[in-house]
């Protein structure tokens, strides 16, 4: 009998072997954001892969890729993501023979790209919250939901992925105040957050008009002003915030960027650092600090705490 050949694991991996390492990749992530995230980066590298097939899936191409990135001018959070889910697609496809442990240990030595200072954020004002929330304005199913969803975002502070979760059940009295009770958020943290009350008349307000009692509180409604559907997408909530905020001359305005002035305003009226950290479930007070913009207040810039020299004033 002759010697059995060894099996050897290739270099250039095709459609199906990738495929099959996203698949196992998205199979072991619990939360639907994560899984999201990964599948749009490994989509995207992987139409970038196939469109060469005799690259070798090595350090070299991963290096390759990341450049690609940088021309496209991606910021640094942007590209170290994407190539953190490529060293996860090359460490699955490693461990499912189809790429070499040492083909896979080379990719894991690709560094990413390193963030010089740090982006400023968006934040609003207390009157421009006002100005939008003035803007709703009508008697209809559509405008009642969109003024409670934005002042969900703006009152509580809620993700996107949050707020179309939410539930009619999650709503309780506790300590004579409404809250948002036990809303599990990113990576499992489980939270109480409190609801001021202007947020709950709006709620109360759309939910009685809908006929919502059970279930969850936000839904989708018809150009006809039905309502359809069990809940409603994320897409939808972006798209409601960016064209309410439009329309009441803000500009472009993210559902993440309530979230942050949520935070921002609260800080601003004398909240603690830790409750707000505790409203918005961040396990690093860091993140916190970050969503308040504490490393670099535009508001009050230390620029303005000294006065202009004489010889500041342009020529006439």
């Amino acid at each position: 009998m002759g010697k059995k050949t060894p099996k050897t694991c290739r270099i250039v991996l095709r459609l199906r072997d990738l495929d099959h390492s996203k698949s196992s990749i998205l199979n072991s992530l619990g939360s639907p954001g994560s899984r999201r995230a990964y599948e749009s980066a490994l989509d995207e590298f992987i139409a970038w892969y196939c469109s060469d097939p005799r690259l070798a899936f090595n350090r070299v191409v991963v290096l390759r890729y990341r450049l690609s990135l940088e021309a496209r001018g991606l910021a640094a959070s942007s590209i170290n993501q994407r190539l953190a889910a490529v060293r996860r697609l090359a460490y699955e496809a490693a461990d499912c023979g189809l790429l070499s442990p040492e083909l896979a240990a080379g990719i894991r030595r690709v560094k990413g790209v390193k963030q010089l200072g740090r982006r400023s954020g968006n934040w609003l004002s207390l009157e421009q919250c006002s100005q939008i929330l003035n803007g709703v304005t009508g008697d209809d199913l559509r405008t009642k939901r969109d003024h409670a969803l934005l002042s969900t975002l703006i009152g509580c502070g809620l993700r996107r992925s949050e707020l179309v979760a939410l539930d009619m059940n999650w709503m309780d009295l506790r300590e004579g105040h409404w809250a948002i009770v036990d809303l599990v958020g990113k990576g499992g943290h489980v939270r109480t957050v409190p609801m001021p009350e202007w947020v709950k008349k709006s709620l109360d307000c759309w939910t009685s008009a809908a006929g919502i009692v059970k279930g969850r509180v936000f839904r989708a409604v018809s150009r006809v002003g039905r309502m359809w559907g069990g809940g409603l997408t994320q897409n939808a909530v972006w798209h409601v915030v960016n064209n309410r905020c439009k329309n009441a001359g803000v500009g472009h305005i993210a559902p993440h960027d309530l979230r942050r002035t949520c935070a921002k305003l609260c800080h601003s009226a004398g909240g603690e650092l830790e409750q707000i950290q505790f409203l918005l479930g961040h396990s690093s007070v860091q993140t916190t600090e970050r969503y308040l913009g504490c490393k670099q207040n535009l508001g009050t810039p230390v620029t303005d705490r000294f006065a202009a020299p004489l010889s500041a004033s342009p020529p006439v």
